[in-house]
């Protein structure tokens, strides 16, 4: 076994590696987890659904600029909107083009 950790496996926070572990313990049951944290089955979909893109952010080879996957991990994990990421690109690719 290889000694060197994926990127995407180094992106992901406490908090993911700790998600991750209790639906591992819960068999996959998303209904259990939503039970251990105390919220609703919707809510730990939605954080199951952020967390697949967030791995697959990390895991692309599609070239991006550190900027580009910030933003995109920024939406995945909920604090950015998608417009609001959008017009963030858009100035980015416009002042990158003036440059």
């Amino acid at each position: 076994m290889s000694n060197t950790t994926p990127d995407w496996v180094a992106g992901l926070s406490d908090e993911d590696f700790q998600f991750i572990k209790r639906l591992l313990l819960a068999s996959g049951s998303l209904k259990d987890v939503a039970s251990q944290y105390g919220i609703s089955y919707p809510t730990v979909r939605l954080r199951l659904n952020r967390l697949i893109e967030k791995v697959r952010i990390l895991d692309s080879d599609k070239p991006k600029t550190k900027f580009h996957k910030t933003v995109q991990l920024m939406v995945a994990e909920g604090s950015l909107d998608i417009n609001a990421a959008k017009s963030l690109i858009k100035a980015f690719e416009q002042e990158k083009n003036t440059n």
